[in-house]
């Protein structure tokens, strides 16, 4: 990470509800002007995380501090630097799209004609124009979500948390907001992001945490992350699976194996030259099944992502289990 200001920083944060820990002992610095992505499946502590940032719980245990205002001591403070977008549409139905962002800007201390003119500006970059003057309760869902996203930068912060700002969008929608986080991001904006689509983090994120049951466990840039599980891989992808059962039983003697019989696919790590490339190719085809792919290809963020969170069960006890299977 750059070495900017510090506008984030937790030590030991913890959220517990009676028994349950949400959030245990989490550590995070975020610099100004960056992208932070919290990566994790449902449950995995990120919303949790997010609202105690924007003082919406208090800590059990732990601190947190945004631009240096303590999100316990200093809740008022700490709301005048920071938006928070959550998973919802926090809009009125019975209001249009114009209506609901005008409003915003009025709460917001906007004179009537200031209002007006931040609501155009908003009308255009997230491309509401379309709906403008449609009722928040007629339109879909993602248009919804841009109007709630519009809203939550009336006025500008200094940090912005988007809590899975693009759960069901379509993909039109999704990329408006890909690029709004862009600008806003090269206009100096901090973004706080949580998010369940790898490609997203890996599309947007300068620095990602890897969240699993209220820990941290692993974190760094996209490629610090793919790093950790090596380089280069061979994927084989089996014609059905029979074909993947024989191609487990004829290569885990020579290869180690990472084997999805969802894909009906095997990964070996990618040797080092062409030439032994071809060593693979060879084995492959003397096992004697079809397949439909055999490519190289390089480790992808969900690569890194289901490594570093839970492991695959072994290479030898998935051939045992297949063997087993046949007799």
């Amino acid at each position: 990470m750059s070495t900017s200001e510090v506008v984030v920083v937790t030590d030991g944060l913890t959220k517990r509800f009676d028994e349950f820990v949400a959030v245990d002992q989490f550590n995070l610095e975020v610099r100004e002007g960056t992208v932070v992505s919290l990566l994790g499946p449902n449950g995995a502590g990120k919303t949790t995380i997010v609202r105690m940032l924007a003082t919406l719980i208090e800590p059990s245990a732990g601190t947190a501090k945004v631009c240096g205002y303590d999100v316990v001591k200093d809740g008022d403070a700490v709301r005048s630097v920071l938006s928070l977008t959550g998973q919802f549409a926090a809009l009125e139905d019975n209001l249009t799209a114009r209506e609901n962002l005008i409003l915003m800007a009025r709460l917001r201390g906007y004179s009537r004609k200031s209002a007006a003119r931040v609501t155009e500006d908003l009308i255009e970059r997230f491309e509401i124009g379309e709906f403008r003057d449609k009722l928040v309760k007629s339109v879909s869902g993602g248009q919804r979500r841009r109007v709630d996203l519009a809203a939550s930068l009336v006025v500008q912060p200094r940090i912005l948390v988007l809590d899975e700002p693009t759960t069901g969008l379509d993909p039109r929608s999704r990329q408006v907001v890909w690029s709004t986080i862009r600008e806003l991001v090269a206009t100096g904006v901090t973004l706080f992001l949580t998010t369940q689509y790898l490609e997203e983090a890996d599309a947007l994120a300068d620095y990602i945490v890897l969240l699993d049951h209220g820990r941290a466990t692993a974190e760094g840039t996209a490629n610090d992350l793919k790093s950790q599980i090596g380089d280069q891989r061979v994927d084989v992808v089996a014609a059905d699976a029979e074909g993947l059962e024989k191609l487990v039983l004829g290569l885990t003697a020579n290869f180690h194996l990472t084997i999805s019989t969802e894909q009906r696919m095997i990964s070996i790590p990618a040797p080092d030259d062409v030439n032994d490339l071809a060593v693979v190719a060879r084995a492959v085809h003397d096992v004697g099944v079809e397949v439909d792919e055999i490519a190289l290809r390089r480790p992808t963020l969900d690569d890194a992502f289901l490594a570093l969170t839970g492991q695959p069960l072994p290479t030898d006890q998935i051939a045992t289990d297949l063997e087993e299977s046949r007799r």
